[in-house]
């Protein structure tokens, strides 16, 4: 048991933290030892510094209302009638994307059937992504902030549909194992008073035959879109009566999982993302709670 103390704070890394940085690098559908599932597990854990963050403060059901805890970062901040979101021109994608979800915004009136994948005209037409880049791509558009989360709004939902809130996705990914983790933190609002969803793209290094590391990914359509390597759940769940926070970190690869294995196979700790994004949770957090903790194995 590994333990780091701060102010008023304990982030837990308990026995499942070998077999989550293993599958980090590791799962490739019967490929071998390809990534060297030691590679992330060799970065030290130690207190990440702090950061200014902005934050906004709007009526609860607002997009604004997801920002309690602070930006993971400051660049390309956009707000959505049901998320807030961090855009990367360069990858054609989000950096992150921020939910706050609860009963209420998990019932309504709205209906996907209305929706439609859109471009983002927010964005510059050089940086942003089109339908033309996925047709055909043999990729998903994997929303990062899920449309079934926001069935209070017909726009909240609709606002899910812009192509700056998907990244490209493997089909049987999207279909199964990360739908499976976007209907965990649905169930989760049952148990915690309200449940913040931080979703984003990774490109990870890994390996190659010459013992040098790098990072590749593909990219698709005539925009070239990145494809991540893997993708990033930061969950904080919020404790009813203040009594602190509970932090879930989960990293998938961008590939097929089988289906047997475990969620909680991908937990990490949150460090980990935060060091490979470039991003930085703890802080924000700990501003705004005296008990924290993270859990790496359930």
């Amino acid at each position: 048991m590994r333990r780091w103390c701060g102010t008023g704070a304990t982030l837990v890394f308990g026995a499942g933290l070998g077999t989550a940085l293993s599958r980090l690098l590791s799962i490739r559908g019967g490929e071998e030892e390809e990534d060297k599932a030691g590679l992330l597990s060799r970065v030290p854990v130690i207190p990440v510094p702090i950061v200014q963050a902005s934050e906004l403060t709007v009526s609860p059901g607002g997009s604004g209302a997801v920002m309690k805890y602070g930006f993971p970062s400051l660049a390309n901040i956009k707000t959505r009638e049901s998320y807030v979101t961090s855009y990367d021109p360069r990858t054609r994608t989000a950096s992150w994307v921020i939910e706050r979800l609860n009963p209420a915004v998990l019932s309504g009136p709205s209906d996907r059937k209305y929706c439609d994948f859109k471009e983002d005209n927010s964005v510059h037409i050089f940086h942003r992504s089109t339908n033309a880049d996925y047709r055909g791509s043999g990729f998903d558009r994997g929303h990062l902030a899920a449309a079934a989360n926001h069935k209070w709004s017909q726009k909240a939902m609709e606002d899910t549909f812009y192509l700056s809130n998907v990244a490209p996705q493997n089909p049987h990914l999207n279909q199964n194992t990360w739908n499976n983790l976007e209907k965990l933190c649905r169930s989760l609002t049952k148990r915690y008073l309200n449940v913040y969803v931080c979703t984003g793209p990774l490109y990870l290094p890994r390996q190659e035959a010459d013992g040098k590391l790098y990072v590749r990914y593909q990219v698709i359509g005539q925009n070239h879109v990145a494809v991540p390597t893997h993708f990033f759940k930061v969950l904080i769940l919020e404790q009813e009566n203040g009594r602190g926070v509970e932090l879930r970190s989960y990293v998938l690869p961008n590939k097929p999982i089988d289906e047997k294995v475990p969620l909680e196979d991908f937990l990490v700790p949150i460090e980990t993302i935060e060091r490979a994004s470039g991003l930085l949770f703890v802080p924000n957090i700990m501003k705004r709670t005296s008990s924290m903790q993270a859990i790496t194995a359930k």
